[in-house]
């Protein structure tokens, strides 16, 4: 079964930036859509961003122009490059491959806070 691995997560100042690291294990997930999920406390999981087969992204409107995504193939890697973060990023992000049915991991905690 494929599993997959978040990090990068930590605390930061507003207006600072992270790089957050999916990686998966059992399968080669090129040819494969990835996700990336947040949830805040006390709010439900929600899709922030997602990179298809090829190259093509999407975006939740919240994060458009601050968050890019894209991947590595060779390290069967997805990253979530955060910029100009806000204290309403604070949640923990997840990582999921839909297509391949990947149990949901213990996510990676990112707190934007002065």
């Amino acid at each position: 079964q494929v599993q997959v691995v978040e990090s990068g997560g930590g605390l930061v100042q507003p207006g600072g930036s992270l790089r957050l690291s999916c990686t998966a294990s059992g399968r080669r997930i090129s040819a494969y859509g990835v996700d990336w999920h947040r949830q805040a406390p006390g709010k439900q999981r929600e899709l922030v961003a997602r990179i298809f087969g090829g190259a093509m992204t999407t975006y939740v409107d919240s994060v458009k122009g601050r968050f890019t995504i894209s991947r590595d193939n060779a390290k069967n890697t997805v990253y979530l490059q955060m910029t100009s973060l806000k204290p309403e990023d604070t949640a923990v992000y997840y990582c999921n491959i839909p297509g391949l049915g990947t149990p949901w991991g213990q996510g990676t905690q990112v707190t934007v806070s002065s």
